[in-house]
């Protein structure tokens, strides 16, 4: 596994952790009126669960996963996956500060890292899409 799938998917388990951490305390606040503002923290407990869960462990497992072009390392296209990574951690962050201090333009900065991290993974994976056998060795005669 490339070095940055492998930090891509640990820093997902970690969003998943506070994420449940959080929704946890939402549904504790539900029944105990001392955390009656916890349901503050719904719009951060879905960035957590969402983007920086799901959304990262797709890419770090896609970007581990998807065939190379035959001759080329996998190293290729690991600095902008580290790239991505980066600007999507720095979104969900963003996004989860904004979300708590009613500050619309953080989030939308956030939002828009977050964007700029799956478009950039999406010319990554682009060029690595390729129908079945291509490139595949000419079977011999058999016989």
């Amino acid at each position: 596994m490339p070095r940055v799938s492998l930090w891509m998917v640990r820093a997902a388990l970690l969003h998943l952790l506070a994420g449940a951490a959080i929704g946890a305390t939402m549904l504790a606040g539900k029944g105990l009126s001392s955390l009656v503002g916890a349901l503050a923290l719904l719009g951060v407990h879905q960035e957590l669960m969402l983007i920086g869960w799901m959304v990262q462990m797709v890419l770090g497992v896609g970007f581990w996963i998807f065939p190379r072009l035959p001759g080329r390392a996998r190293e290729e296209h690991s600095g902008f996956a580290a790239l991505a990574a980066v600007l999507l951690n720095a979104g969900v962050l963003a996004a989860c500060t904004g979300d708590l201090g009613s500050l619309g333009w953080i989030t939308a900065a956030g939002r828009a890292a977050e964007l700029a991290a799956v478009l950039l993974f999406l010319r990554i994976a682009w060029a690595r899409v390729r129908p079945y056998g291509l490139g595949a060795a000419a079977p011999g005669p058999t016989g």
